[in-house]
């Protein structure tokens, strides 16, 4: 684990160096094995350079939904896929030991779509969701777009 101000913490993502990092990218933050030798790993998505910039709430919110519907179609294995409290980007896990290089693979591919969703947004229903009023479509196209473009910069050098 990297150290950070000479501690080292128990939570991966407070030993990283959040003033050196360069958002986007896809981190490989952890990858653990689990008690009947399942491998288990957790990438760092992130869309805003932290302690610069944080995305909206409802964007997201927005985002979470549509990403974690759609990663799926991508990605066999998901976990979870989850927002970061500081709201510079999401967490996503998964099985097996897979590169950072295929996750932004395929989330480029996602968020391509997202970039320009012109349909419903999933799981937007009472039933659906525990805050389905609060989504903000606009917001989450213009993450995605950074988020695209970005990458794409990087030459996909995550």
């Amino acid at each position: 684990m990297k150290e950070t101000n000479g501690k080292n913490y128990n939570v991966d993502s407070f030993n990283l160096d959040h003033t050196k990092v360069k958002a986007p990218y896809v981190r490989k933050a952890a990858v653990k094995t689990g008690p009947k030798g399942d491998l288990v790993s957790k990438f760092d998505i992130r869309f805003c350079q932290p302690n610069v910039e944080f995305m909206p709430i409802a964007g997201i919110h927005t985002l979470e939904h549509l990403i974690a519907e759609y990663i799926r179609e991508e990605i066999d294995g998901i976990i979870d896929f989850s927002p970061m409290g500081c709201r510079t980007g999401f967490y996503l896990t998964v099985f097996e030991d897979l590169e950072e290089s295929f996750i932004a693979e395929k989330m480029l591919s996602v968020l391509e779509k997202v970039a320009v969703w012109n349909k419903p947004i999933p799981g937007t229903d009472p039933k659906e969701c525990g805050n389905y009023k609060e989504h903000d479509l606009e917001a989450a196209k213009t993450w995605a777009s950074k988020w695209v473009s970005g990458i794409k910069e990087k030459g996909y050098q995550c």
